[in-house]
């Protein structure tokens, strides 16, 4: 028997991307935000208040990264979500993060966080507060590839938002092989 919850956004696993901008000075500045994803091959929609300090930078320089929020910058990944740039200028600086500027973008890379989207902003709806980024580049630390030369999921250790629990949680271990495994039903 199943219950029922109702009309609410629940879905497994949901992104910590860490939205990368600059402010108006020059500084860089994150947040975190976990309401987002893959929504064309070369595109990402993520939800962002247009309270937030980002959306001002986004909509003023057109641009910004998504790094990965991992298991061992969980602190600093979650800090940047529960304070506001708007109230605490130096919050990227508080939260540990160092910024290298991305050659793709005008959007700061940020170092700890050793995997990102660079995007430039297709479209931003302050009323519904849809951020879409065309992805012009995905950058990835050395540290995080695999012996083939990709991205191997288990060296980056991303997290994900449990929105039931409020927890942070990690991706877990291999089960099967995507596009490959069904076809033993054909």
């Amino acid at each position: 028997m199943r219950k029922n919850f109702g009309t609410k956004a629940i879905c497994y696993p949901m992104p910590v991307f860490i939205i990368g901008t600059y402010n108006a000075d020059g500084t860089p500045n994150a947040m975190n935000a976990a309401w987002g994803g893959v929504s064309e091959e070369n595109e990402i929609t993520i939800c962002v208040d247009s309270e937030h300090k980002t959306a001002e930078n986004l909509l003023a320089r057109k641009a910004f990264t998504v790094s990965m929020a991992t298991a061992n910058t969980l602190v600093a990944c979650d800090y940047v979500g529960v304070v506001s740039s708007n109230k605490v200028v130096d919050k990227f600086a508080r939260a540990g993060f160092h910024a290298t500027k991305s050659t793709f973008v005008d959007a700061p890379l940020i170092d700890e966080l050793p995997m990102a989207l660079e995007c430039e902003v297709l479209s931003y709806d302050t009323d519904t507060c849809r951020l879409v980024g065309r992805v012009i580049n995905v950058s990835a630390d050395e540290s995080i590839l695999g012996e083939n030369g990709k991205i191997d999921a288990a060296k980056l250790h991303p997290i994900t938002y449990d929105p039931v629990s409020h927890a942070y949680r990690v991706l877990g271990e291999v089960v099967g092989r995507a596009f490959h495994d069904g076809l033993a039903l054909k």
